[in-house]
């Protein structure tokens, strides 16, 4: 999405805005366009903040809500009383939701390891899909996404707002016009504060959820009552810790702006050099991601945090592009900053638009989506462009787990049958691995 394309959309992000029952009633009201059936399978807290934005967006009526943990469905169908009429039944396996309502967008907010099953199949029934990041667990996994996505027509949206967000949008314009020079190098980063944590016992499964269902196609194994109902990120049988979520969102953006497809070498290292808690997760990790003409760098840490480049009270996080006329720092809740060698140009900052109550700009992709599926033009995070920047990712956890580098080439690492061994992993019981 360019500038003039998001200046033509702000008016209906602003809806996100709306928090007032009353207000988003009204405003849905006020829209005249075609509902879409439209269902969620992964009902919990972000999956409620992007069906509050399909719902004021005002183009979808609700027919279901699907999830394992009948609390969350319970809570969500709660929420959505208090912004629409619509009455969705209540699921909780997504292929009986599929066949019995037959949904024309389905949105995927379910644990990072469930998003391939999900999405392929609502798009073989014919379902468009919004598919929140990372799209999968593995990188072949993302291959199949692609591939079904292409064989079906359907549009297929991936979760990464802050190409739509108006400050990294901005951002991304102030970079390619050459204000920055030729970049030489991009950092991009999260760190967090904290300590060593706590072992916390494993424990029976709440019997309000199918434990065994939300394992899927992963390894079962006991459950923790850290992992749900959003602790699973760091355990790496359901998703790949902090570099895949949120080193995705940063590397895309080193992508966007360089307008790469593809590293062709990647090195990462890390471990668990403080954490003491009950996941399995790196604690603090770095890649390093080779292109033609420039590094990219990824670094986190779980443990420690960094005042020397705190963007708001709690994290440090961001991408600083070096250049050679300066340093420009793309920031989340602080804008954008940049930075210009000569000490006698000032300094230039954008601040950050960001829609309440979660800081995001989910909105605007929302509505890119609507946009795509009525004019049959890929999105602006289309599923291709989610797999590679997933593929960022994943190629970072992969030479981790091989402790060595590898070459990549876009679709697999040449000469590397055991690192190829890595872009798949089995399958438990009944779940098929996509093809």
């Amino acid at each position: 999405m360019n500038r003039t394309d998001f200046l033509k959309t702000s008016a209906l992000a602003g809806a996100s805005l709306i928090t007032d029952p009353v207000e988003v009633r009204a405003f849905i009201t006020r829209k005249s366009a075609q509902k879409y059936r439209t269902a969620v399978v992964g009902a919990g807290w972000w999956g409620g903040n992007i069906l509050r934005c399909a719902v004021q967006a005002g183009e979808s009526k609700i027919v279901a809500l699907c999830d394992v943990d009948t609390r969350q469905l319970k809570k969500t169908s709660e929420e959505l009383t208090k912004l629409t009429s619509d009455q969705p039944k209540l699921y909780r396996d997504y292929r009986e939701m599929l066949a019995a309502e037959k949904p024309e967008i389905v949105i995927v907010a379910t644990p990072d390891h469930w998003h391939p099953l999900v999405a392929i199949a609502a798009m073989q029934a014919g379902a468009h899909v919004y598919v929140e990041k990372p799209i999968s667990h593995t990188i072949n996994e993302g291959k199949a996404m692609v591939k079904t996505a292409r064989q079906t027509g359907r549009i297929c949206q991936v979760g990464m707002h802050r190409r739509v967000s108006p400050h990294n949008v901005s951002g991304m314009e102030f970079l390619r016009s050459g204000k920055l020079g030729k970049i030489g190098m991009a950092r991009a980063f999260v760190h967090y504060g904290g300590g060593a944590g706590q072992l916390t016992p494993d424990a029976e499964a709440p019997k309000e959820m199918d434990w065994n269902m939300w394992c899927g196609p992963a390894p079962l194994r006991a459950f923790n009552p850290t992992m749900h109902p959003r602790g699973w990120r760091n355990y790496l049988n359901y998703a790949n810790g902090t570099l895949g979520d949120w080193g995705i969102h940063w590397l895309d953006q080193i992508l966007w702006v360089t307008e790469q497809n593809h590293p062709r070498k990647v090195y990462s290292t890390g471990g668990r050099a403080i954490k003491k808690d009950s996941t399995d997760a790196p604690d603090h990790q770095v890649s390093t991601y080779e292109f033609d003409d420039f590094t990219a760098i990824w670094e986190h840490r779980t443990f420690g945090a960094n005042n020397a480049e705190k963007t708001h009270p709690q994290q440090a996080v961001g991408v600083y592009f070096y250049g050679t006329e300066g340093t420009f720092h793309m920031g989340w809740l602080d804008g954008w900053t940049f930075y210009p060698s000569d000490s006698k140009k000032a300094v230039i900052h954008q601040d950050a638009q960001l829609d309440k109550p979660d800081d995001q700009n989910i909105a605007l992709l929302w509505t890119n989506f609507l946009d795509s599926i009525k004019t049959k033009k890929l999105p602006v995070c289309d599923i291709e462009i989610g797999q590679r920047s997933t593929n960022m990712a994943l190629l970072g956890m992969l030479s981790m787990k091989l402790g060595r580098s590898v070459d990549w080439d876009g679709s697999q690492i040449p000469n590397d049958p055991e690192a190829n061994k890595l872009l798949s992993r089995a399958y438990r019981g009944e779940w098929q691995y996509p093809t």
